[in-house]
């Protein structure tokens, strides 16, 4: 290693110019450690890789012979930066459309060698020169972790990320091929606890970013995933503890007392329980720990929640029948009060699940 000790990947699909500009620019800077991936790009766009190539000693260039995402293209510098095995402190990946200037990427692994933490390159989004798609999707995925997940970070979508040599194997582990590959990994830092921060870089858009190879729907399906997955699962729960609150408290315990709140709450919960425990485990979070296990944390987190429905359905209740009369709470019915309280209880249960219930940890660097 010569002025910087890190590797630069960028993975890339039919590039132009921007690609060449990029790594001219980090090899005049001093690094001294590029992986270039041509992930599968038409005929006429690899002479760029190649010129690099052979115009560059400190170029490493790695080639798919089809489009395999750019998921697939990062995790194949990982696995080549792995076995090359030498002391390289990390990997910072960036694009090669231009976006990502030099002097970002070094303030980048500096901060990487400075902390030891995974590092995200953000943007600043409220720019005039964002394009109007590229911020509300970042506000919206950031809005999503935030809520879903509890991880604050103001760039989801950043493809400039410094990482050390340590979570690299980690890096290898998470599931995905295409764009959703990126999403995944913050996903799996939040899980896993691999510390991460942020450092402030440029704000580079150009033509719109019309150079993107991001399809809005099926990218966006794929980036939401597991998200989407759990949402659409926790909503069939839902619906079969919503129907067999109403059909036991109609039809077993309508006693109205807060016993047969409970007893109405308990059953319903039970079955909805394991109907949303056996499609989470096979369906949503595909976990591979024991049933035994998952079941028994499953139960951990689903009483209380259940015990938290509960009272807060009942007192809300008792409060609306005191501050508008009974017939009127009667009326409106307690199935009615559960249902934006089970819409809270929802963000709860998602983080206790993905963080805890149905966690893989990967304690090999531990």
């Amino acid at each position: 290693m010569g002025k910087y000790n890190f590797t630069l990947v960028i993975p890339s699909l039919d590039p132009d110019e921007r690609l060449a500009a990029t790594v001219r620019s980090a090899v005049d800077a001093g690094i001294d450690d590029i992986i270039l991936v041509d992930d599968g790009s038409r005929e006429e766009c690899r002479k760029i890789f190649l010129d690099l190539d052979r115009e560059f000693s400190t170029v490493t260039l790695l080639s798919h012979e089809k489009n395999l995402g750019k998921g697939a293209a990062l995790k194949t510098a990982f696995t080549y930066f792995l076995a090359r095995g030498d002391d390289s402190r990390g990997v910072v990946t960036a694009d090669g459309d231009g976006q990502h200037r030099t002097e970002d990427i070094i303030a980048c692994a500096e901060e990487m060698e400075r902390t030891e933490n995974v590092i995200l390159g953000c943007r600043d989004f409220s720019l005039d020169n964002v394009p109007k798609k590229s911020r509300f999707g970042n506000k919206t995925t950031s809005f999503v972790f935030r809520l879903f997940c509890g991880m604050k970070i103001s760039d989801t979508q950043t493809g400039l990320r410094a990482i050390p040599a340590r979570y690299i194997k980690d890096m290898l582990n998470v599931s995905g091929s295409r764009y959703e590959f990126e999403t995944n990994m913050l996903l799996y830092m939040g899980q896993n606890d691999i510390p991460y921060s942020e450092v402030k870089i440029s704000t580079v858009y150009y033509d719109n970013n019309s150079a993107s190879h991001f399809r809005p729907i099926v990218d966006s399906i794929r980036v939401y995933g597991l998200i989407l997955k759990y949402v659409a699962s926790s909503m069939f729960a839902s619906a079969v503890d919503i129907v067999m609150f109403f059909l036991f408290g109609q039809f077993v315990f309508n006693g109205g007392g807060r016993l047969d709140v409970l007893l109405t709450t308990a059953c319903a919960r039970v079955i909805s329980s394991a109907v949303n425990f056996m499609t989470n485990r096979k369906l949503v979070f595909k976990s591979r720990a024991g049933a035994g296990k998952t079941l028994v944390r499953y139960i951990c987190v689903a009483f209380p929640v259940m015990l938290a429905s509960w009272l807060i359905v009942y007192l809300l209740s008792e409060l609306l029948a005191l501050i508008f009369g009974v017939e009127a709470i009667k009326h409106i019915g307690r199935t009615a009060v559960k249902i934006p309280v089970d819409a809270m209880l929802f963000f709860v249960s998602f983080r206790a699940q993905r963080k805890w219930v149905f966690a893989e940890k990967n304690e090999s660097r531990r």
